[in-house]
Order: C-alpha cells, then sequence, then structure tokens
C-alpha cells in the first residue's frame, strides 16, 4: 500500500506544475526555507528519490510527517512539507 502511494506522490512531483508550485510552498513547520541539510539533521530519512530532468526529488521522512526535496546538487536544495 505504501508503495502505491509513493508511486501516485512520484507522478505527482514529475509534473512541470508542481515545479512550478514548490517555489511558493518551500518551507518547514515553522513557515521558513528547508534543506536537506536540515531535515537530515533533525533525523529525517531519505525514502526514495525519481529524476525530474537534471534534478532530483527526494522524498524525506520522519514518523508522519513527509517532505520532498528539489535536490539540484550538494549545495543547492529546496524542500517542502507534503503532508
Amino acid at each position: 500500500m505504501a508503495r502505491v502511494a509513493l508511486a501516485l506522490l512520484a507522478c505527482l512531483f514529475s509534473t512541470a506544475a508542481f515545479a512550478q508550485s514548490l517555489g511558493a510552498a518551500v518551507g518547514t513547520e515553522r513557515g521558513g526555507d528547508a534543506t536537506m541539510a536540515q531535515l537530515l539533521s533533525r533525523e529525517y530519512e531519505i525514502k526514495s528519490a525519481v529524476p525530474n530532468g537534471s534534478k532530483l526529488i527526494v522524498f524525506m521522512q520522519k514518523g508522519t510527517s513527509a517532505y520532498a526535496c528539489e535536490f539540484v546538487n550538494v549545495t543547492k536544495t529546496r524542500c517542502a512539507s507534503i503532508n
């Protein structure tokens, strides 16, 4: 069941509309910007990644909280909550 949900999310996140809306929705629980490094320091785990052109969309989870991160390179990422 979790794999089906993850596959559906992967399809959603690979669309151009999501790429455009990610810029407006970037944030953390407190409303600020988040990077993969910050999420990793808060013990979020990388669950999967899907290619999106020259970028990757990386899914991270901790408990019931989940993020999708646009990963361009090791110094340029941005993440948005997906729940």
